[in-house]
């Protein structure tokens, strides 16, 4: 999860997307094949930053060469130990009622220079004892091959900026896909490119924090889908076939609200911004047309040439890259926490890609409805493809008794149950973020979002149930939503 500076901003609807349909069917209940998964990523959780022939990742360079970026001077160094303690988080899994477990692979634990010709046997041997730990416990794997901690050699290379990223990509895939392939059989390729491009190379705040607003964001977002397109198509040629195996990307999706509902000025705004965020990421792949959108092409050069300079600051995809984009996802990854509200603007910097849409952010608010209108968004844009919510959830201080965190899940679930039954939104599953209290980034160990109470004092990183775990724990038990409020 990325909380704090708002990034990424979605279409307001100024009235349902979604016609409901009247049914007879339990709204509380889950369907049948509803999967429930919980989610960490690597370098949040699993600490040994250096053991076992691990690589330097940019998370690692950044945290320890940059300790005023992060709440506290934390790093991910330890975070929950998670590469000693994983039989106790499947344990916990398990516990909590999961059958599915989204995880990311250290780029830097399998090929410590980023590069193929290294390889990490240890790193390599450390997943094969989790995913079998996991299958053991009847715990479906779902792998993201990429969560932001990038090798520091490449990123010395320029990073996503760089044109040959995508390979260096694809090359890492592969070595997964062959490693791991024949046991799991769920992967997203890249988590939140958006946050990552706008966040880590159009601002300061996330590693490796280039800060080069209106430029980098835009060459690391295109450099990413097309890694992402390589590595879907490598996936499909080699390994399709024998593996069977589903492969997406997660796009972070914010619900949109004009500060003003009665402003058209508002509302144009919340539309121009609906484009450069939602559809920026998702035509390439999920339209008949692919591309970017047009509104976004038009303005980016617009603007650059006001700028004086001789080509747009957003690339321009090939033909054949075009064509190797559209289609390359089997489902839709969503990662949605809560919506935000948009205002017309012209903000600095200049260049940004907040300039270039013409829209300000002025804050945001949880809305569950706001998660029923986007799944109807992607059903009436993309001909209702199946949906798998990646990653949800929200913090809350309290240790143990996270009343604010059930009823977050309560409601927002509740929005998926009537967008299944009402609607006819194709969602496949739904996962929480996070299965434990971890490292969340910028913001150190000052959020938690854990299901499971981590205690970061403890050299042992004692874990421990909290309410929001028991919730789930009900709702696996009973396939059906428990009532709120909430006990045990």
């Amino acid at each position: 999860m990325a909380l704090g500076t708002v990034a990424v901003v979605i279409l307001l609807a100024a009235r349902p997307l979604w016609a409901a349909t009247p049914t007879t069917t339990n709204l509380r209940a889950l369907p049948p094949d509803f999967l429930l998964s919980c989610a960490t990523s690597a370098y949040q959780v699993e600490g040994a930053w250096n053991e076992d022939g691990k690589g330097e990742s940019v998370w690692d360079n950044f945290t320890h060469k940059y300790p005023e970026r992060v709440a506290g001077g934390e790093t991910g160094d330890v975070a929950c130990d998670s590469y000693h303690k994983y039989k106790e988080d499947v344990r916990m899994i398990k516990e909590t009622g999961f059958t599915m477990y989204r995880f990311s692979l250290s780029w830097t634990r399998i090929l410590p220079t980023g590069f193929n010709h290294t390889v990490n046997q240890k790193g390599v041997d450390y997943y094969h004892r989790l995913i079998d730990e996991l299958l053991a416990n009847g715990i479906q794997p779902m792998i993201t091959l990429f969560h932001w901690d990038l090798p520091q050699p490449l990123q010395d290379l320029g990073g996503w900026t760089n044109p040959d990223m995508p390979d260096y990509f694809r090359d890492f895939a592969d070595i997964a896909f062959r490693e791991y392939g024949d046991k799991v059989k769920w992967w997203y390729t890249i988590n939140e490119p958006e946050m990552l491009s706008l966040r880590a190379y159009g601002e300061t705040t996330y590693a490796p924090g280039l800060g080069d607003h209106g430029v980098s964001d835009y060459l690391s977002t295109h450099h990413m889908l097309r890694g992402h397109a390589k590595v879907y198509r490598h996936y499909q040629s080699v390994y399709k076939p024998k593996q069977q195996g589903k492969v997406s990307l997660t796009n972070a999706v914010f619900y949109m609200k004009p500060l003003n509902a009665s402003s058209p000025e508002d509302q144009a705004a919340a539309e121009r911004a609906n484009q450069f965020a939602f559809g920026m990421y998702t035509q390439p792949i999920y339209s008949t047309k692919g591309d970017y959108p047009q509104l976004v092409r038009e303005r980016v050069d617009h603007n650059s040439k006001l700028e004086g300079r001789n080509t747009s600051r957003l690339p321009s995809f090939t033909a054949q890259e075009i064509e190797e984009l559209k289609g390359s996802s089997d489902f839709f990854g969503l990662n949605h926490y809560l919506s935000l509200l948009v205002t017309s603007g012209t903000p600095e910097p200049n260049p940004s890609i907040y300039r270039d849409a013409g829209v300000t952010l002025p804050g945001f608010k949880l809305y569950a409805e706001g998660l029923r209108h986007l799944l109807n968004l992607i059903k009436t844009e993309y001909g209702n493809p199946p949906v798998f919510i990646a990653e949800s959830g929200w913090v809350d201080s309290s240790e143990f008794n996270d009343t604010i965190r059930v009823e977050y899940y309560h409601n927002y679930l509740e929005q998926v149950l009537l967008a299944i039954h009402e609607d006819g939104c194709n969602v496949i599953g739904y996962t929480a973020w996070s299965l434990m209290d971890n490292f969340e980034w910028s913001r150190g160990y000052t959020l938690k979002f854990g299901l499971w109470h981590v205690d970061f004092n403890s050299t042992e990183r004692t874990r421990k149930m909290k309410l929001s775990a028991h919730y789930f724990k009900k709702l696996t038990e009973t396939r059906e939503l428990p009532s709120i409020p909430f006990s045990i």
